[in-house]
């Protein structure tokens, strides 16, 4: 027995995947009695003629049936004589290759089809990209659907020497290319007569021999702290699972990002108190010290992790929005769950021939390299070397669905050298000189909602009062500060980056802040009030509906917009996406100036 091997069957749509694995069952007898009289029933009514059809043993789904595609990623187990296996079969249309990347992510070794017939497609090709994606180091590429090219050995050998040129690409270990019937059963658990020209083995055969221990790159014990336990005050445990190396009583462990040392006073495997414990294990480790741990920070010994907030990522865009460089996410990797900045897009990867491609954005499942920036500095590790702290995913903020995954490749030197520099008078002092408490207000709305006069209104009331204020007004910000910004989704993006990072300096000043800008987008919002702080951030939504606005036009914009002179004009042929929650919210459609700023200033004078 060779132990449990977890395998993917990928590749384009309707190559055959499910087929395979579903004849590779039936052949193997590894069915049950009364699953194959319902395979045989189900297939009288499917689309093969009456005969049998394997793969309404893995498409379980209605939908699947009746599209006669695989959607879903589909598990099954089996046990041969030699060895135990866990197979996800996967989807092949391009609609659900976020599915294929689920099932990409538990796997040791990758089945890709290839139909003789049309041999390696733009999907087939982006399915190998993402197995060597996501760690996968071999590869068995079944050639199916070679009795409709009559077992041709040439045409065989050309698709061989095309699938060699692609894998010169990536690091794999091992690689098998093997011409099967998926449907005949060709070379599936036996060999075929009917290619008497191939002298390896049978597909079954060599999943049942193919040793994929990996090449040991790991170095030391890393555990991401899953859980800080404490059920009373004599006990304080760190729960998580160890992803590489081991550990025994008595150890000394570091821990990240604080960097204490401790020593390790009990671990607690499976319920019980033993003395060592390894790789794969959950564990509940109790140190002889109190240190500064909590969830998503890492315990190491003789583990060197990095510990920054800039670092290069490969990733595999999975959104049906687009991403372009400034937009932010939550990033989740070992534990750690923090928000991040996509800060460069340096290039996208061509599906087919591996090149580096200029690009400005990047569209659903396209491959990616990427510069990314964290709030705050994190614990993380190469791919190569720790798989649990150098994968990511990227979450939206908004929607919370998992926009991207991806590997680190390397961290930023940048960040090492530069340093927080906490000055000797603080915000507090400069705000007790002021005598008021500093805050942003921000104004959001469409153009002519009037939230740039409300604003100037708001100001000249507190100015009178004897508050510190400054207005940032979007068009005066664009004709200075970021006069080299055009209109892009990235360049508005940048664009409320810099606003918000003014906003912070001038909070710290104790100056308070009034912004008047569109703002469209809610993560860009999202963004600016983490940057200058939740407690300091007070939303003014200016709701004026876009009839109304485009009636005022005061500057002539929305003519020039729906003319098609001003591309990328918010409301007109760019969105706008209104906050969920702002803390004050004013139509001025039936209101003057006047009382639309009553309405506003009583509301922030409670706030401020």
């Amino acid at each position: 027995m060779n132990g449990l091997l977890k395998f993917i069957t990928c590749g384009s749509v309707d190559d055959g995947k499910s087929t395979l694995i579903g004849h590779m069952l039936y052949d193997a007898k590894l069915i049950f009695t009364d699953q194959e009289e319902s395979l045989v029933l189900d297939s009288k009514v499917g689309s093969r003629g009456g005969e049998i059809d394997y793969s309404l043993l893995l498409d379980g789904l209605m939908a699947e049936r009746e599209q006669g595609i695989t959607i879903d990623v589909a598990y099954r187990y089996f046990t041969t004589d030699k060895r135990s296996f866990i197979v996800a079969d996967t989807p092949g249309h391009e609609e659900y290759t976020r599915n294929m990347a689920v099932g990409a992510s538990f796997a040791e070794l990758a089945v890709i089809l290839v139909d003789a017939s049309q041999g390696m497609l733009t999907q087939t090709r982006r399915h190998t990209r993402i197995c060597s994606l996501m760690g996968i180091k071999h590869f068995v590429f079944a050639v199916n659907k070679m009795d409709l090219i009559d077992f041709d050995e040439k045409r065989f050998k050309k698709i061989k020497k095309t699938i060699k040129i692609l894998l010169a690409e990536f690091d794999y270990e091992s690689v098998k290319v093997i011409p099967v019937s998926a449907t005949d059963g060709d070379n599936i658990t036996s060999l075929s007569d009917r290619t008497p020209w191939y002298k390896g083995k049978s597909l079954l055969s060599y999943l049942e021999t193919v040793d994929v221990q990996k090449s040991d790159n790991e170095n030391g014990f890393t555990m991401p702290v899953q859980r800080v336990c404490r059920p009373d005050h004599t006990f304080r445990g760190f729960q998580g699972q160890i992803e590489t190396g081991e550990i025994s009583v008595g150890d000394e462990v570091v821990t990240l990002p604080s960097n204490e040392k401790a020593k390790v006073k009990s671990i607690i495997d499976a319920g019980k108190n033993v003395e060592f414990s390894e790789k794969g294990h959950a564990v509940t480790l109790q140190l002889d010290k109190e240190v500064d741990v909590s969830m998503g920070c890492v315990l190491v010994k003789d583990a060197k992790p990095e510990i920054s907030n800039l670092f290069t990522a490969k990733i595999l865009w999975m959104d049906d929005t687009k991403l372009v460089a400034g937009k932010n996410y939550m990033l989740k990797i070992g534990t750690k769950s923090i928000p991040a900045v996509v800060m460069k897009i340096k290039y996208k990867i061509g599906v087919n021939d591996g090149s580096e491609l200029t690009a400005n954005e990047i569209f659903k499942n396209e491959i990616a390299v990427c510069d990314i920036s964290t709030s705050e500095k994190i614990v993380f590790d190469k791919f190569e070397t720790n798989q649990a702290l150098g994968s990511f995913i990227l979450i939206d903020r908004i929607s919370h669905m998992t926009s991207a995954c991806g590997v680190v490749e390397h961290a930023l030197r940048r960040s090492d050298n530069l340093t927080w520099h906490d000055m000797d008078i603080s915000r507090d002092q400069r705000a007790a000189q002021k005598n008021q408490t500093p805050k942003t207000i921000w104004f959001t709305g469409l153009s002519g909602s009037g939230k740039s006069t409300i604003a100037n209104e708001i100001e000249k009331r507190l100015f009178t009062e004897g508050y510190h204020t400054m207005t940032l007004d979007g068009d005066n910000v664009r004709l200075g500060l970021n006069k080299n910004l055009g209109f892009t989704e990235s360049d508005r993006i940048e664009n409320i980056r810099r606003v918000a990072e003014v906003s912070k300096l001038m909070n710290d000043a104790g100056i308070i802040v009034i912004t008047s800008f569109v703002s469209p987008y809610r993560r860009d919002r999202v963004r600016a009030k983490e940057i200058i702080g939740y407690d300091n951030y007070i939303e003014v939504y200016v709701s004026t509906p876009l009839s109304e606005c485009e009636k005022r036009d005061v500057k002539g914009l929305y003519k020039k917009a729906r003319s098609g002179k001003i591309p990328n004009f918010t409301g007109i042929s760019s969105p706008y996406e209104p906050p969920k929650k702002a803390h004050i919210v004013v139509d001025t459609s039936n209101l003057t100036i006047e009382e639309a700023a009553d309405m506003v200033y009583d509301k922030i004078k409670t706030l401020l």
